[in-house]
């Protein structure tokens, strides 16, 4: 499936994140589960997580998930 979706996030938002995806790219083929991450990549493996927390609640991924959406009141 292909999903397109347009978000408005602030300078400071967007900076930080092309920030820390910039930190990741040296470490990201050694050390991470989906390689070295573009927005799009970022995105999608977010989306993979939140789903597990439905379909795999007490994997890692989705119970950690779980948390950070708890976290924000959801």
């Amino acid at each position: 499936m292909k999903l397109q979706v347009e978000l408005d996030v602030s300078e400071v938002t967007r900076a930080d994140v092309e920030a820390f995806l910039a930190e990741t790219q040296a470490r990201a083929d050694l050390f991470s589960t989906h390689g070295a991450l573009n927005l799009g990549s970022l995105l999608e493996m977010l989306l993979e997580d939140v789903a597990l927390m439905v379909s795999r609640p007490g994997s890692w991924e989705g119970a950690n998930m779980g948390n950070v959406m708890a976290s924000h009141g959801y």
